[in-house]
């Protein structure tokens, strides 16, 4: 399995950008870490070797992406300046790193904690450059983190506010029941919050007749990397098989 870590300037960002990307071919796999985490998260909590088989197989090509979300989700001030350098983080993602990485070919996008609200901003933003969701233990309500405050930006990174507003005859709509789509959270301890924000997209995509797979896991499964590290490679063989 190759590895590499370049450290690359970002235009969207204006400055350095670090990953970590593993394999050298297959579909491209964005990873993004918990809240306020790091591109090497995935590595040192042992994620990157639960979907070994896949990017030794030549399935995928893990892309692992630093965060800035002490900046944007979970910094203080004011909170137009946090999503506007939120929005030039989505840009720095899909304008940069996807045309890199992906060589031409829809990617999957995944996530666990904050990574899976950002799974889940991705996908449902971008269904033209993704066909694959794995959001684990994720939520999708952007008020959560902005709390009162909401603007266009914050809606346009809120799927429970956006997609209820959605036509049906949106072009997105179309995109998305052509992909897979999967939500995943635990009853267990530390997952109450996800759980219910889990439930409030599951009841949405239910109402707008989008195709999903909401998986509730049993009353032991904690928000901790110990289930999440069963919970991708599982969910990985559903939509790649080996």
């Amino acid at each position: 399995m190759t590895e590499q870590y370049p450290k690359k300037y970002s235009p969207a960002l204006g400055r350095e950008m670090e990953c970590a990307v593993f394999g050298d071919g297959g579909k491209l796999c964005l990873a993004f870490a918990p809240q306020n985490g790091r591109f090497y998260d995935f590595i040192n909590f042992g994620m990157v070797e639960t979907v070994r088989p896949w990017i030794e197989a030549g399935k995928i090509r893990l892309v692992c992406v630093d965060s800035i979300d002490g900046e944007t989700w979970s910094g203080g001030g004011d909170p137009r300046a946090r999503i506007e350098l939120q929005e030039r983080w989505f840009h720095y993602v899909v304008d940069e790193l996807v045309p890199e990485y992906s060589r031409g070919e829809k990617a999957i996008v995944t996530g666990c904690s904050m990574g899976g609200v950002h799974a889940g901003n991705f996908f449902f933003r971008r269904p033209d450059l993704f066909d694959t969701m794995i959001s684990l233990s994720g939520l999708f309500n952007a008020q959560y983190f902005f709390h009162d405050y909401m603007d266009d930006l914050v809606y346009a990174n809120s799927p429970v506010h956006f997609l209820p507003n959605m036509p049906a005859d949106h072009p997105w709509m179309k995109l998305y029941n052509q992909s897979r789509i999967i939500l995943c959270v635990g009853q267990g301890p530390w997952e109450d919050d996800l759980l219910a924000g889990t439930r409030a997209l599951d009841a949405v995509l239910t109402q707008k007749g989008i195709g999903h797979w909401a998986d509730y896991w049993g009353f032991d499964v904690a928000h901790d990397w110990c289930w999440w590290q069963k919970q991708l490679p599982y969910f990985m063989g559903h939509v790649m098989p080996l």
